[in-house]
């Protein structure tokens, strides 16, 4: 009996590793796919690195929108801020960037994190940063109201709030509030700046958030 309740530990502790591995590995593919890309390819030195999730990854022809700007476009899947950590020596730090634009956060709430949680992330990030980076200016675009997710709204106004008031305290870094943007009449997120997901942007979104961010750009 014993010897079968160390067997059952032990498969159990080989799965939890195994699940944990596959978690932090879940965008390992993306990341070599940017690394090759780079091999083939080199980056710009000290680029604009625009990182995070999907409405950084799915932005179209990022370049064209900042033509005077040297970016590069560095978001991946649906990332969590977690997972912008876990990769920032690969998608931001090797490029000794002169500035870091992150849109992250939204999929962590969608994911459950509350709205503190989604600040300590992006504290975690940050702060990974600019002990990587002292010098580096950084910009965080906030997190947006998607329609799919209007039962999150009241968490990503929170999380917007606490970011926006640490950035505030810190040196050379902005929050851009892309929020007033996107609304309509109602003071909603329009509906027809979105793909028929009510989450990802269509080519309207992006054209409203460029004018919002290229301000704030080096």
């Amino acid at each position: 009996m014993n010897q079968l309740r160390t067997v059952s530990i032990y498969v159990v502790l080989i799965l939890s590793t195994l699940c944990s591995f596959a978690q932090e590995n879940r965008f390992e593919k993306e990341i070599e796919a940017f690394e090759a890309q780079d091999k083939q390819t080199p980056p710009p030195a000290r680029p604009i690195v625009f990182t995070g999730s999907s409405s950084i990854r799915l932005w179209p022809d990022l370049p064209s929108y900042f033509p005077d700007k040297v970016v590069l476009n560095r978001g991946f899947g649906g990332s969590e801020l977690s997972d912008v950590r876990h990769f920032a020596d690969r998608i931001i730090v090797r490029y000794k960037p002169k500035q870091v634009v992150l849109y992250a956060g939204e999929n962590d709430i969608a994911a459950g994190k509350t709205a503190q949680q989604t600040f300590e992330r992006f504290v975690d990030v940050f702060q990974y940063v600019r002990q990587k980076l002292p010098k580096v200016s950084f910009v965080f675009i906030s997190i947006k109201l998607s329609p799919s997710r209007r039962k999150f709204w009241p968490a990503v106004n929170e999380a917007n709030q606490l970011i926006s008031q640490y950035l505030k305290k810190q040196k050379k870094a902005r929050f851009v509030d892309i929020g007033p943007s996107m609304e309509g009449s109602h003071h909603e997120p329009m509906g027809s700046l979105f793909k028929s997901d009510s989450l990802h942007m269509l080519d309207a979104g992006y054209q409203r958030w460029a004018p919002v961010i290229k301000p704030y750009l080096k």
